[in-house]
């Protein structure tokens, strides 16, 4: 079984290698391998393949980070106290003086990051993400990658309110109920409610995993795909769960307590594949009149995005895709159901790579407007 796997992880490593030598850069074969088994198995390649998965101008990764001016900033108190918490994210054993100095760096990104786009609010928990991008790829290129996530997936995140962010969590029960309903209708007795994955979905799990390995797995998984993925993943938590909810004494506190706490010892490369079958078979069009729209979102600032993904290589699924009616592309019914149909491994991560170039719209604006694979034909991908 080892030797199966090294022999995989060669492949992998060789097709990762491939994909970034060829002009212009295979975006496309880069998000199937940050979504299958093993995600991008090293911290040298994510950050090679991260900036690329988020569509960063070469020309910008070699920018300086300039200075951060703390006084007379309004979020300086509030960011520098989070650092100050934030020790359990450091490796174990780490040096003091390497972490103080790593937790300077980490105050400087957020600063400069919110410094350079005042539409931008800062919520406690982007530390969580912010310092998870400087443990992996070091100052200068997390304050780029963290900038680009910003006004992108995370966009929803940073508003003055948290409509947006509470409209993404509505998607929760929905997938839940098409799944298991069950649980859903435990959940819904119980009135929980989703407050228990808000700590989930704004860190991006960082917050509440012990394992790095873990936590830069998910997030080679996110980069590659729909800004909504983080909701699927956190519904697969709990489906997987189910045993243990349905045993659960029906009080709000107890299930709330119950779920809040996420052991530590998940099948993660299960639990990954299962939220992708899971975006496949019920796309957020699907769910998008059960979780409560806002008019409010981020759509407005991913036009940039959108012009920039034409430049991305298309692949041959690209172009069936494209030819395509919309009406062939809603593939599974509204009914709630328990057994979920699995595609196939290679056309599930390829139509997750498909999504994933997706990213232009807001989480919560995509959603509302259309699925992934219905919007992605609208860009001029090809000649």
């Amino acid at each position: 079984m080892s030797f199966d796997w090294d022999t995989r992880r060669k492949r992998k490593i060789a097709d990762i290698t491939q994909a970034l030598s060829v002009e212009p850069v295979d975006v496309a074969t880069l998000r199937r391998m940050a979504i299958s088994e093993g995600g991008l198995l090293t911290d040298e390649i994510r950050c090679q393949v991260w900036p690329r998965l988020l569509n960063v101008p070469p020309h910008l990764l070699d920018q300086e980070p300039g200075t951060v001016e703390r006084e007379n900033n309004k979020d300086s108190n509030q960011v520098l106290l989070d650092v100050q918490r934030s020790l359990r994210r450091f490796p174990p054993g780490m040096p003091d003086e390497q972490r103080e100095g790593l937790q300077e760096e980490l105050i400087d990104i957020i600063l400069r990051v919110l410094k350079r786009n005042p539409q931008l609010h800062y919520y406690q928990g982007y530390h969580d993400i912010v310092v998870t991008f400087l443990l992996v790829v070091g100052e200068r290129l997390a304050t780029v990658l963290v900038e680009k996530l910003s006004t992108h997936h995370l966009r929803d995140f940073m508003d003055p309110t948290m409509d947006n962010t509470k409209h993404i969590l509505n998607y929760l029960m929905p997938i839940i109920e098409r799944v298991n309903p069950d649980v859903h209708d435990f959940m819904q007795q119980a009135d929980v409610g989703t407050v228990f994955a808000l700590s989930w979905l704004i860190t991006w799990f960082g917050h509440v995993l012990s394992d790095f390995r873990h936590v830069v797995r998910l997030y080679d998984f996110f980069l590659a795909c729909h800004p909504l993925m983080p909701i699927y993943f956190a519904a697969v938590i709990v489906l997987y769960r189910e045993e243990e909810v349905l045993e659960c004494e029906c009080d709000m506190a107890m299930v709330h307590h119950l779920l809040s706490q996420i052991p530590q010892d998940l099948p993660y490369e299960m639990l990954i594949s299962r939220a992708g079958d899971l975006f496949v078979q019920f796309p957020p069009s699907e769910l998008a009149r059960e979780a409560a729209a806002h008019e409010s979102t981020a759509a407005s600032t991913f036009k940039d995005f959108e012009l920039a993904s034409t430049q991305l290589q298309p692949d041959s699924v690209l172009r069936r895709r494209r030819k395509q009616k919309p009406a062939a592309l809603e593939s599974s019914s509204t009914s709630p159901v328990v057994a979920v149909e699995r595609p196939s491994t290679a056309r599930r991560f390829v139509r997750l790579a498909v999504m994933g170039l997706t990213v232009a719209l807001g989480a919560a604006a995509l959603a509302v407007v259309n699925t992934a694979l219905e919007w992605a034909p609208k860009l001029d991908l090809f000649p």
